[in-house]
């Protein structure tokens, strides 16, 4: 079939060549004209034959919201939209109305496989009417990975990017796991070898997995992570998980705790910290340590404070 495919990043780039290789046309346009096929979404309008289906693989948000906008204008009746990026799902129901006034059809799909989907393929998780899924289906056929799974009609306009949002919040929690199970290993000093452990539970062990197969060839790049910084963003996913959870009295604490601990990786010196610091000192006269104080491999008892108060 004949795609056109708008945002050419390091997904959609990928996802154009995927699909090429499966033998479907792919007209694709993206602002930076070195990997565009063509100068403007007006143009890569122009060049598809009715009726037309387009792929819009653009931020979340302002960008994802305008694109559609745009399309709005362009497309006729039977024509089809894909929002492959990673739109709220409430978004989803918005944007299918405002097409469906112009008699185009929506379709939301989840996307998973970052940087590695280009030869494993693509887990899809896509939601909307069955007629338009069918028309949209060679293109999904042509990015899922080789195999019986990996991609899956969620339900309802909306159903696919609510189900990639859970699977990221699921995604959360595994690393938050990893992560502090490897903090925990190098702390001790009877555990020589943390990679090693790390290598070691890839076969046979109940935790191994994709995640903890990269996490290994992390370390195998930079065993101790030394050259990075604590700090890890969050996409916004994790938190509309939460949301979601509250608004539907579904208890999460596991991915809830997952992405505070993300927010917490952005403070170099934690305000709550020294409000726990504090109260330690006050019902228990433990040390505080001064602001600006170095915090790891200091003689002890520099920079460190008496007791205050009662």
């Amino acid at each position: 079939m004949e795609l056109g495919l708008i945002g050419l990043g390091r997904m959609g780039g990928n996802m154009r060549e995927r699909i090429r290789r499966a033998g479907h046309t792919v007209i694709g346009y993206d602002r930076n004209p070195d990997v565009a096929d063509v100068r403007s979404v007006e143009e890569l309008v122009a060049k598809l034959a009715g009726p037309r289906v387009v792929w819009v693989m653009v931020p979340a948000g302002e960008a994802t919201q305008s694109t559609i906008d745009q399309l709005a204008e362009l497309l006729s009746p039977g024509d089809i939209v894909v929002d492959g990026g990673n739109s709220r799902w409430t978004e989803d129901e918005q944007h299918a109305e405002e097409l469906a006034a112009k008699g185009i059809g929506f379709v939301d799909c989840g996307v998973s496989g970052g940087i590695w989907g280009l030869e494993n393929g693509y887990a899809l998780m896509y939601g909307g009417d069955a007629g338009h899924v069918a028309r949209v289906q060679p293109v999904f056929d042509a990015l899922k990975p080789e195999g019986e799974f990996g991609s899956v009609h969620a339900g309802k306009v909306g159903a696919g990017h609510f189900a990639k949002m859970v699977h990221n919040g699921i995604e959360y929690a595994m690393m938050q796991a990893f992560a502090e199970g490897w903090e925990l290993l190098e702390a001790v000093d009877s555990v020589t070898d943390v990679r090693e452990v790390f290598r070691s539970w890839q076969e046979g062990t109940v935790i191994r997995s994709w995640l903890l197969d990269l996490a290994v060839k992390a370390l195998d790049s930079d065993e101790h992570l030394a050259e990075l910084r604590g700090y890890a963003a969050d996409s916004g996913e994790g938190r509309w998980t939460v949301d979601a959870a509250i608004d539907h009295a579904v208890p999460l604490p596991a991915i809830t705790a997952s992405l505070f601990a993300r927010f917490s990786s952005r403070q170099k010196d934690s305000p709550q910290m020294k409000m726990v610091a504090a109260l330690r000192n006050q019902f228990g006269g433990h040390a505080v340590s001064a602001s600006g104080a170095p915090m790891d491999g200091d003689t002890p008892g520099a920079d460190v404070l008496p007791p205050v108060g009662g």
